[in-house]
């Protein structure tokens, strides 16, 4: 069973990213609740988790995302536990499915990725293989007629 989860927050730093074989994007998310006490609004304990994204999602947050932007974040809850100087360290941290800017905070203006390669692109060189090929068949007299193109 995953642990899914969204937080809404501010991004706290500067995305780092890391491209090795795959791109790993991070960022810390500081998540503080208002509460009402006394009758009066007030800043409740701020919640710091460390957000990871991997692949196309850490290129495009890398892009789009810069410190203090109120941002909303989906993703699976992960424990990472390591050993520090002698002692067991577990720390959560959000592996990212989706990033986005918080609209309720703010507007944001949305630029679809390019493709490396469109499906058009590949359409139109299948076509001109074919093409080719085709001519190839009907200019080849040892190619039989029920071979060929009509």
């Amino acid at each position: 069973m995953e642990a899914f989860v969204h937080m809404t927050g501010y991004v706290g730093g500067d995305v780092e990213i890391r491209r090795s074989n795959v791109a790993v994007a991070s960022f810390r998310l500081a998540s503080t609740p208002r509460i009402r006490r006394g009758g009066e609004w007030v800043d409740g304990q701020t919640t710091w988790i460390t957000v990871t994204c991997f692949r196309t999602l850490a290129e495009h947050v890398a892009a789009s995302v810069q410190k203090g932007d109120p941002v909303v974040v989906v993703g699976k809850l992960r424990t990472s536990v390591y050993d520090r100087d002698g002692s067991v360290v577990e720390r959560l941290a959000l592996e990212a499915s989706t990033v986005g800017h918080d609209l309720l905070r703010g507007t944001a203006a949305f630029r679809r990725a390019e493709r490396a390669s469109g499906p058009d692109e590949r359409e139109t060189d299948l076509a001109e293989v074919l093409d080719s090929v085709e001519g190839q068949t009907r200019d080849d007299p040892t190619t039989p007629a029920s071979g060929r193109a009509a």
